[in-house]
């Protein structure tokens, strides 16, 4: 979200049968009940059909995401004419998107990170990764943060002084570049499921269930890499669908002044709130090596092609709607969306931070002006290894369990509501994250409970909410 054939490369094989199970603390499941069988072919069937409706809707119909399917409904119109009328792939955009994966490939691979050593507080360059189900730790070169400054500076200097393209170029092409993303996310998707089977990174993290569209859809190796440095799930993740996020709300921002001579309010916010974001994910790239995208997802089509198009298409919706529906805010509603914003991203970031400093002085320090609080915890790798952890009670933990999502839901609604209330095109963003945030608690939890048994017991009971207190 497979047969057995080639099972002595990538499988548990000849592996002891406490082994097996100490895997399955991490990462996927091993084996595929019904109900996940069919959630994955819903996803393999109706993801890439939401990202075409929801273009097609503001393309065709302005936004009206329910006009184009009561139509068809009706029988006002065939599936086939919208079809006809969405514009089609090019291959001038074909070059575009070539040439774009490329550049963020060699700025990813080619150049290594000399940031850090200018930027005070900011740490970049080769860092560790967490431990892999197989008792690996892999080595990131670790320069988002400047291949974002890079493109960004190139960008902001075609539009001062070079115009070797028009800053509208990526909304100009929006759907002809979908067509490419498909391309390239599918590819990807499946060079990696091929992969896994032929010459797998590490055969030690792998997993098979036997069902070829879960293993499709969810991954089969943990850390698929290309050479040393040539992360399937490091670049993918943050390269080039995350860079291209402030990329493509700034087009949008161009074709709205274009189209209507003015840059509303809300632009503007929807620019700002969701730059500090992206921001904050390069700076904090080192830290992002310890959470679940790359500690606990396996790389397949959930992340190849959602990075690729479900992140670039739909994590953009506030920008593209407003082109179509420019909203001019008053300034109590523009303030109190700037607000939820700022004090989201307040209590996201200051969540994450005081995990990360626990983790790095191993609990000598402090929180909220005292020593923190824990819980002694243990567990065991596949390599027969006990390891001791320290799960954090104090500070915004101590409030939730995942209290840096709940901050993170708040910047997701500041977003929408920065689009008024006329359509509800905007606000798929905040149900979307909601959806995948709740259910990355519960996938979240049912791992550590395996993994830590009796000591995630403990946690429960010292921090009772997931993420709202007295709620959930």
């Amino acid at each position: 979200m497979e047969s057995s054939r080639r099972r002595t490369q990538c499988s548990d094989n000849g592996r002891r049968p406490e082994h097996r199970e100490q895997l399955g603390q991490w990462g996927r499941a091993w084996e595929v009940d019904w109900f996940s069988l069919i959630c994955v072919l819903g996803l393999l069937c109706f993801a890439p059909f939401i990202v075409f409706y929801f273009v097609m809707a503001c393309d065709q119909y302005r936004c009206a995401i329910s006009q184009p399917l009561f139509e068809l409904l009706r029988g006002e119109t065939a599936p086939l004419s919208i079809w006809a009328r969405t514009a089609p792939f090019t291959w001038s955009a074909a070059r575009m998107y070539a040439a774009w994966v490329a550049f963020q490939a060699f700025l990813c691979v080619c150049v290594p990170d000399v940031s850090h050593k200018f930027i005070p507080g900011y740490v970049g360059g080769v860092q560790d990764g967490a431990r892999t189900p197989a008792g690996l730790v892999n080595k990131y070169e670790v320069n988002g943060l400047q291949c974002w400054v890079i493109t960004h500076a190139l960008w902001a200097a075609n539009a001062l002084y070079f115009n070797w393209f028009l800053p509208t170029v990526i909304f100009d092409n929006w759907i002809p570049l979908m067509w490419c993303a498909n391309i390239l996310g599918y590819a990807v998707s499946t060079f990696a499921f091929i992969k896994a089977y032929l010459f797998p990174t590490n055969s030690e993290d792998c997993k098979f269930t036997g069902n070829v569209f879960y293993d499709y859809m969810m991954g089969i190796e943990f850390n698929p890499r290309l050479g040393k440095w040539f992360d399937f799930k490091l670049f993918f993740n943050g390269r080039p669908g995350i860079i291209a996020w402030t990329l493509i709300n700034l087009s949008h921002m161009a074709k709205q002044q274009e189209v209507h001579g003015h840059v509303t309010n809300s632009m503007i916010l929807v620019n700002v709130l969701q730059a500090i974001y992206v921001l904050d994910f390069f700076w904090n790239e080192a830290w992002y090596l310890k959470t679940i995208d790359i500690c606990h997802d396996h790389f397949g089509w959930y992340l190849g092609w959602g990075d690729c198009v479900w992140l670039p298409y739909l994590y953009t919706l506030q920008g593209f709607y407003l082109v179509y529906h420019p909203v001019q805010l008053s300034q109590g509603h523009a303030l109190t969306v700037l607000l939820l914003g700022l004090i989201g991203y307040y209590v996201f970031r200051s969540t994450n931070h005081q995990k990360d400093l626990f983790r790095r002085t191993e609990g000598s320090c402090s929180i909220w002006g005292k020593r923190p609080t824990y819980i002694e915890s243990s567990y065991r790798s596949t390599d027969g290894a006990t390891h001791r952890s320290k799960l954090l009670t104090s500070g915004f933990w101590g409030v939730a369990r995942h209290f840096n999502y709940t901050g993170d839901l708040m910047g997701s609604l500041a977003y929408c509501a920065a689009c008024g209330f006329e359509h509800a095109l905007p606000y798929f963003y905040i149900a979307y994250m909601t959806i995948l945030l709740v259910h990355r608690c519960v996938r979240d939890e049912h791992r550590c409970s395996s993994k830590y048994g009796k000591d995630w017991r403990r946690y429960t009971d010292a921090v009772p909410y997931r993420l709202i207190p007295w709620v959930f």
